[in-house]
């Protein structure tokens, strides 16, 4: 027993410090999910070992004092999504927000077929833009009579590679743009929302591939992080929405934050997490909402599931540009700028990389 609890531990370390090298190594960037797990098992382990056989000699004393270094490492990036923390965005203060919108953001699973139930929840909770991930064309056709009728503004690119998406709005669309910023069959959406006052903000939905096995996450940073400096260069206040397949704590995601100056509405609220709704002991935050700070936050809250591996999410932000200076958003400095550039570079490299071998595939399954 005193051996496994030792193999266990040594094994937990590793999790716990293998992500702080900067790789795009799948096997390595899946660690950064499972970070509030890995802190709960070896807290378990500490504890079991210390009850068992206590402390006796240097090598346990060395070994003990490693265990919790790798406890606080863990702990130092789910910490800020606690109420212990300090909330990075804050609530509005108006008792009646004149320039409010909600939004619900969704990865419907391609191959869930429960199109009804879904729909259901859309016209309960009634937002005023949807965000649909991995929609096919039956779901694009299950969903259309209805949703067309309700929403007059749609920007729509249905895919049967779990990368489609769909986005309706009650608010105007303007200057809408199907992008593909790395892969060919990887869409983003970019487009501008004007709401009923007249006031305009920019909206970015993204979907990157996920770390798994033998895919590395180059494209992934590439897609977050150009997305961010488009954020930056834009002339309207931004929301960044989507399943962006990472977690809220990793350090994509925090370049992300820092070079795009976005808030985040879970820090020093909670984790919000989405996947896996069929596994309630393994759930990560990877459905996202950023936004500028001159949105206020109205209410921010994770929907019941309807038969996708993901929860939904319903946000509702308050356009307050008046008040933005009360809020302090991540800033870059120069060494943040040249990681993005490379992370950029590296994964545009690896989108061309993959894109031929698609092209390839695809010519070849023609002269079949």
């Amino acid at each position: 027993m005193k051996l496994t609890l030792q193999i266990a531990g040594l094994v937990l370390t590793l999790f716990s410090f293998l992500p702080l090298i900067k790789t795009p190594l799948w096997w390595i960037r899946v660690l950064d999910f499972p970070r509030f797990h890995v802190a709960l098992l070896l807290s378990a382990v500490l504890v079991a070992y210390l009850a068992m056989y206590g402390v006796s000699g240097s090598r346990d004393i060395v070994m003990v004092a490693v265990w919790g270094l790798a406890i606080l490492n863990e702990m130092r990036y789910v910490y800020f999504f606690t109420p212990l923390a300090p909330r990075e965005a804050l609530r509005t203060k108006v008792e009646k927000p004149a320039n409010a919108f909600s939004l619900m953001i969704s990865n419907v699973r391609m191959t869930n077929k429960k199109y009804e139930k879904f729909l259901q929840l859309v016209l309960q909770t009634d937002p005023d833009l949807v965000l649909i991930n991995e929609p096919n064309n039956a779901w694009h056709e299950h969903l259309q009579p209805e949703l067309d009728k309700r929403f007059p503004y749609a920007i729509k690119k249905p895919l049967e590679n779990t990368y489609g998406m769909l986005l309706y709005s009650k608010f105007k669309l303007l200057e809408s743009d199907i992008r593909f910023m790395v892969e060919d069959d990887i869409p983003s959406f970019y487009t501008v929302v004007e709401l009923p006052s007249g006031l305009q903000f920019d909206l970015y939905t993204v979907h990157p591939q996920p770390p798994r096995l033998l895919q590395n996450t180059e494209t992934r940073e590439a897609e977050l992080l150009i997305a961010a400096k488009y954020v930056k260069k834009s002339p309207h206040p931004s929301v960044v929405a989507g399943d962006l397949n990472d977690v809220a704590w990793s350090s994509t995601t925090n370049l992300f934050k820092q070079i795009s100056g976005l808030l985040d509405p879970r820090v020093g609220r909670g984790f919000y997490n989405t996947y896996n709704a069929f596994v309630p002991l393994f759930r990560y935050p990877l459905d996202h909402v950023f936004y500028d700070p001159a949105f206020r936050l109205v209410q921010m809250r994770r929907l019941p599931k309807f038969g996708s591996d993901h929860f939904p999410i319903l946000i509702t932000l308050n356009y307050e540009p008046v008040r933005e200076e009360e809020q302090q958003p991540p800033k870059a400095d120069k060494e943040d700028h040249e990681e993005a550039n490379e992370l950029i570079q590296e994964g545009l490299e690896k989108g061309e990389e993959r894109n031929g071998e698609k092209a390839a595939e695809k010519q070849e399954n023609g002269i079949k």
